[in-house]
């Protein structure tokens, strides 16, 4: 029975992670993000920031251990934990809003989530491998129910708000960014130690599950929260995909009814608007770039000023040959 509960627990820990991850991407609706840039964010979770946080709680926790024993744990779970997990989670964000293929706050949020996911499911396999251990197939299952559902989607849910702020940031300065960065992080804690402490609460107020009952009660709301944040992070990507590309209709470049239909999430999927002739993927996929650089450009400064001119007229050539290839 052990051997199976433990096999398990691989599928278990990493299956749903890897759903929930796709639907993340899914529902990124405008402007998806590499595949292959995601895994690694997802893998940096699963990986590195488990690494780093072990380290860093450790270090921690000795001190507390041996000056404060008898609160030790409640400390370990309600302060080190989120101080050390967010940020380990959150390292590698700090370097892929510098990727060019980091555009705003929906990016931010999508691989905010997948470090949270990839650290959730590490986290998992840990904790449904040590209730295989037990023997007890119930108590297995109960551990895999709520950490699934609830402990790891916490862990997305942390570090995607992490990386909404983060994304907000980027391009309105440095200064934006070193004030924003902690605003974004102590968020991400706060879930975390909200999670965690009502946890605690149980063990050391002996409420006897009143804690657990009020986190699986009070945690829906706080993830509808957290989901209605990605909403409106889309939303702006809506808007900003519809302005800037007003501006190229007016120019002359797209037709002026483009500039709605590639800002309707619903519309542009639909193949019918597109000219004959015309790739419709490659259409909307450059287009919608396009308005996300020139987006980028207008916020950006110094050497990125010019990286992102280059970018916009170099999509301007590549949108005006896909609709008119004649003139290429």
């Amino acid at each position: 029975m052990i051997l199976v509960l433990t096999a398990l627990s691989t599928l278990c820990a990493a299956v749903p992670m890897l759903v929930f991850l796709s639907l993340v991407w899914w529902l990124d609706r405008y402007d998806r993000e590499p595949i292959w840039l995601l895994g690694l964010t997802f893998a940096w979770g699963a990986l590195g920031a488990i690494v780093l946080a072990l380290i860093g709680s450790t270090l921690l926790l000795l001190p507390v251990a041996a000056i404060a024993p008898g609160v030790a744990d409640a400390t370990g779970a309600v302060v080190i934990a989120p101080l050390i997990e967010e940020p380990a989670k959150a390292f590698i964000l700090l370097l892929i809003i510098w990727n060019k293929h980091f555009d705003n706050m929906t990016d931010g949020f999508v691989y905010g989530a997948a470090a949270g996911l990839g650290f959730g499911m590490t986290e998992n396999f840990l904790y449904f491998a040590s209730a295989a251990a037990t023997g007890n197939p119930w108590n297995w299952l109960f551990t895999v129910i709520i950490r699934t559902m609830y402990s790891a989607v916490m862990h997305a849910s942390a570090t995607s708000v992490v990386g909404a702020t983060l994304g907000f940031a980027r391009f309105r300065g440095c200064l934006a960014l070193g004030l924003l960065a902690p605003v974004g992080l102590a968020l991400g804690m706060g879930i975390h130690g909200l999670w965690n402490g009502l946890l605690t609460m149980d063990s050391l107020a002996h409420l006897g599950g009143m804690g657990f009952g009020a986190n699986l009660l009070f945690f829906p709301f706080e993830f509808l929260f957290v989901f209605g944040i990605y909403q409106v992070c889309l939303f702006d990507e809506s808007l900003t995909i519809r302005r800037e590309l007003r501006e190229e209709a007016a120019a002359g470049l797209i037709p002026t009814e483009h500039a709605e239909i590639l800002g309707s999430w619903w519309r542009r999927n639909r193949r019918s608007w597109v000219p004959a002739g015309v790739d419709h993927h490659r259409y909307v996929h450059t287009a919608t770039t396009l308005a996300l650089r020139k987006w980028q450009l207008a916020m950006s400064r110094g050497r990125e000023e010019a990286f992102y001119k280059r970018e916009v007229e170099k999509l301007r050539q590549q949108v005006g040959a896909l609709l008119h290839p004649a003139k290429a």
